[in-house]
């Protein structure tokens, strides 16, 4: 594939906001139970966990859904939960999602899948799966053809998540494709199993290579093994393209007779856990926008090398793939989106390293914000600051404040080195962000006391620390801003 422009890469990835896209497939919930061992039971020899806090997020199907929308792409979603708790805890996780339309049909008496991920300091050290493995209702399987259907047409292109789990049980996918030829709509398949008849006539499968292997029975441990499984799968079920994921080999795009190699993108692999979702999202949410396949899969694959370097099922948002793109934007890097610090606090906490938290306007940054911000660099061994956009700098300071605007204050926060993220809060306090980050140390300025430092009671509560950085006198933006206009 010829060389594209990193400015018409990067115009690709805005494209991908403007995607609808319908996924119908196995929705799961995937909780994660994060503690510390400190300790082997005296019951059996096996570790204690101490649980600090809980996850849940959408995962199977759900987490194609949840990568779509980080991509700003329109989503219908179509599936099936049980009439239990973890089906009412999915469905509200997937209402909650923004762009989705979903319609999640109800089985009285099934179980909805339930993968519940248990992690101590970082490290996996159980896995419990809650799940029944059975074709759904007949006529629950008909209804959701009938809603899939319907929806195929206001959508751009049609995602099948299969995990194996019931919902694409039978002829479902054959009468999902079908109804999608005949609306002009391409399909996107992510298989399972050994039997991809079901699927045939879609017009892109993405196995990973040991699925590949399943399905052909052929060998895969050489270039020339995968490329030739590829064209046997290919001619075998009528697929327009196959695209074979390949860990730290990367991926292989068979597009029609055309052949396209893209080298593993991942700078460090953490959890390689729902990196196949990113593909199918990124690559559907590409071809809903109007890209070529070749360039949509190019996205997909760096997407995937970004959530391979996250914990858990992760995903890839737009700005995280344009940063991959443009890393020359050096400091700029340090400025993430709420969602995105949360989980790079989630990488270092890995890690084992402390998390500190400040927040401010840091409007004209003086050297007494640089005085306190190095007092809090090193009291952890990474700082988050909390900014305040300039909405809330207004409601904070009067009318003609900021000085600078956030994208300003951010740029020079940014390129502080005891600054290592930076992220935007628009309410009038930043307990929320502290609630979410739940840093090890919260600092703020010695003209507080601890018991009015916002956010600190929350820190407090969980063992975590307030610590009051002695003040620089002689400094303030205020005092500032009257000798300019002096």
């Amino acid at each position: 594939m010829p060389e594209i422009p990193v400015a018409d890469l990067v115009a690709a990835v805005r494209q991908l906001r403007r995607g609808t896209v319908l996924v119908v497939g196995d929705a799961m919930l995937d909780r994660y139970v994060f503690g510390a061992v400190r300790r082997i039971s005296p019951e059996a020899p096996v570790p204690v966990l101490a649980v600090e806090r809980e996850l849940a997020m959408p995962g199977g199907a759900g987490n194609v859904v949840r990568n779509l929308t980080a991509l700003g792409a329109a989503v219908a979603f179509v599936s099936v939960v049980g009439d239990d708790q973890a089906g009412s805890d999915l469905t509200g996780l997937i209402g909650g999602q923004p762009g989705v339309e979903p319609w999640l049909l109800v089985q009285g008496g099934r179980h909805t899948t339930t993968k519940t991920r248990f992690l101590a300091n970082g490290q996996h050290i159980l896995r419990a799966d809650q799940e029944v493995v059975q074709p759904i209702h007949p006529r629950l399987a008909d209804r959701m053809i009938k809603i899939a259907g319907d929806a195929v047409a206001a959508t751009a292109v049609l995602v099948l998540s299969d995990y194996g789990k019931g919902v694409l049980d039978g002829d479902t996918a054959r009468q999902l494709i079908d109804a999608a030829r005949a609306a002009g709509r391409p399909v996107v398949v992510d298989p399972k199993g050994r039997d991809f008849s079901r699927y045939a006539g879609a017009d892109i499968v993405t196995p990973n290579r040991a699925e590949l292997a399943e399905a052909t029975g052929l060998s895969v441990d050489t270039e020339d093994g995968v490329v030739a499984a590829m064209r046997a799968l290919q001619a075998a079920h009528g697929f327009g393209a196959v695209l074979v994921t390949r860990s730290e080999d990367g991926m292989t795009l068979l597009d029609g007779a055309r052949l396209h190699h893209f080298p593993a993108e991942a700078a460090e692999v953490h959890d390689v856990s729902g990196a196949g979702d990113t593909v199918v999202a990124t690559l559907a949410a590409g071809l809903a926008s109007g890209l070529a396949l070749p360039v949509a899969a190019r996205l997909a694959n760096i997407a995937a090398g970004i959530v391979v370097g996250k914990v858990g099922t992760a995903v890839a948002r737009e700005e995280e793939i344009i940063e991959a793109l443009t890393p020359e934007r050096g400091a700029l890097r340090k400025v993430m989106s709420r969602s995105a610090a949360i989980e790079q606090v989630e990488r270092w906490r890995r890690r084992g390293w402390r998390i500190g938290f400040t927040n401010g306007c840091f409007d004209l940054l003086h050297p007494g914000h640089v005085h306190l911000l190095e007092q809090a660099r090193s009291w952890c061994d990474r700082l988050v600051v909390g900014l305040n956009t300039d909405a809330s700098v207004k409601r904070l300071k009067g009318a003609a404040r900021p000085i600078q605007g956030e994208a300003a204050r951010s740029a020079v926060l940014a390129s502080l080195a005891t600054v290592d993220c930076v992220t935007l809060f628009d309410e009038d306090t930043p307990v929320e962000l502290i609630r979410l980050i739940r840093p090890d140390v919260l600092v703020k300025g010695a003209d507080y006391t601890p018991d009015q430092v916002v956010g600190g009671d929350l820190v407090q509560d969980y063992g975590g620390q307030v610590r009051l950085a002695a003040l620089l006198p002689g400094n303030s933006t205020t005092a500032t801003v009257a000798r300019i206009k002096g």
